[in-house]
């Protein structure tokens, strides 16, 4: 926050405009900020992926560029370190500037197969996972893809990740690494209690619907937020997003140095 409010008041000397959020802002709570997204030309992201991962929440949907600010470990998504911050503002101030555009879900909840009446509506940018509940049993889900049947799931968890999300919670539990450049979507299960144990990759343009099914509840979690409850015989409806993020760069970045970097791997 100290950082915030010192770049805050670096950019009102030079006769910018600038609103510093608190840290209190959650996805889940349906926040005022997000009226804010409208009038910003640049959101700037202080912390690690997680921080980026709200920001891009709170102004994707207005087409706000962000620009992410490592001060966390892993930093897959953000551009610059706390030192270079205010080099990297007057950079974009002059236009000198690359955008990296990232695939997004759109994801909706109904109360039926048909997705006829909707009762949650969100985007994101890594993932969605449908999670059994603590102590609870598995989660039995059935997958469809383009309303045509696929496969009924017995698992702990179901993820559906996009390019961008498949380093996150789908690499933790074996599914594939894709390039963020790719255009498709990823569902992996976790802890199968199954044969069929593998990951699927889908089109961006194939829609995805997941039935809860059985008579445990379960938790939707979008891009590392508790985002509802599931209850048995609603059903997830995922497609790409409408408006991909929009991640601020000054150079092109090399996704493949990155992780190896990050996983310190060697070149034999």
């Amino acid at each position: 926050m100290a950082l915030a409010a010192e770049t805050a008041a670096w950019l009102e000397s030079s006769g910018h405009g600038a609103v510093v959020f608190g840290d209190a802002y959650s996805p889940a709570d349906g926040n005022d900020e997000t009226a804010i997204a409208s009038k910003l030309d640049l959101a700037v992201s202080l912390g690690g992926d997680g921080t980026m991962l709200r920001t891009v929440d709170l102004v994707s949907q207005e087409g706000v560029p962000v620009l992410g600010v490592n001060l966390g470990h892993l930093g897959y998504l953000t551009a610059v370190e706390p030192e270079d911050l205010k080099p990297a503002l007057s950079r974009f101030l002059r236009g000198d500037y690359l955008i990296e555009s990232r695939m997004t879900l759109d994801i909706s909840v109904s109360d039926g197969r048909d997705g006829t009446t909707s009762v949650f509506h969100r985007s994101a940018l890594n993932d969605l996972v449908i999670q059994r509940l603590s102590g609870r049993h598995t989660v039995r889900a059935a997958v469809a893809v383009n309303t045509t049947p696929f496969l009924t799931f017995l698992a702990d968890s179901i993820i559906l990740a996009t390019p961008t999300g498949s380093t996150a919670y789908n690499l933790s539990a074996r599914g594939p690494i894709a390039s963020p450049r790719a255009r498709v979507q990823i569902l992996t299960p976790v802890a199968p209690h199954m044969m069929f144990d593998r990951s699927l990759i889908l089109d961006s343009d194939e829609e995805v619907s997941i039935t809860l099914e059985g008579t445990q509840p379960a938790d939707l979690v979008v891009d590392g937020w508790k985002a509802a409850n599931l209850n048995p015989g609603q059903t997830l409806h995922s497609r790409k997003g409408g408006r991909d993020a929009l991640l601020v760069t000054f150079a092109e970045r090399d996704f493949h140095d990155i992780l190896k970097r990050k996983f310190n791997l060697s070149t034999p």
